[in-house]
């Protein structure tokens, strides 16, 4: 206990200094605790704006039958956001990207690495130098070059593997994951 000051009355008591002490460190406590709260409320919508939208992880894997399409046809569906190409390539076709495999390529990779089956052809159809969509997958487009896909923004010529043969594009077509889960049964993602 402290000594009783001078000025205080005899019959006052002396306060406990250890119940003040207790009482500001609950406030201290109390309103630092409001402050994390309030500042997590704050940055919660920043950090959350930064997932993906619903409608991206909605796709995050798309199943499609390709029953119905016919040898030389293209088709394009999305997956995430991106055009992705799918080509039932020709006979003649797969032997043009084949006897590619050993030329001067930009970004080397041989037509077996980059279709699992070769009849189908599986593509990001996203240029792969500003990110414009090649032409090439309805009929009458400009096929490039190599017959397989013409960037006209910048010029880039993509063959029937989906290789990049000329201009500015640094890398071939991307390739999205996917997997065949019959014959005719594709799932990309």
């Amino acid at each position: 206990m402290t000594e009783p000051s001078p000025f205080a009355d005899a019959n006052e008591p002396v306060p406990d200094t250890s119940t003040k002490s207790a009482r500001r460190d609950f406030l201290y406590y109390a309103a630092a605790g409001a402050g994390a709260v309030a500042t997590g409320a704050a940055v919660w919508p920043l950090i959350n704006s930064m997932n993906p939208s619903a409608d991206v992880t909605a796709l995050s894997s798309v199943e499609v039958d390709l029953d119905g399409v016919e040898v030389g046809t293209r088709i394009t569906l999305r997956w995430q956001g991106k055009p992705v190409f799918i080509d039932r390539r020709t006979q003649e076709q797969i032997a043009l990207a084949r006897a590619d495999d050993g030329a001067d390529l930009i970004d080397p990779a041989p037509d077996a690495d980059r279709a699992e089956r070769p009849e189908w052809l599986i593509v990001i159809g996203i240029c792969t130098h500003l990110g414009c969509v090649p032409l090439g997958q309805q009929s009458g487009d400009p096929l490039g070059d190599w017959k397989g896909w013409f960037c006209p923004c910048h010029g880039s010529h993509y063959d029937t593997a989906g290789r990049i043969r000329k201009g500015p594009a640094p890398r071939n077509l991307d390739l999205p994951p996917y997997t065949f889960l019959t014959d005719t049964r594709l799932r990309i993602g």
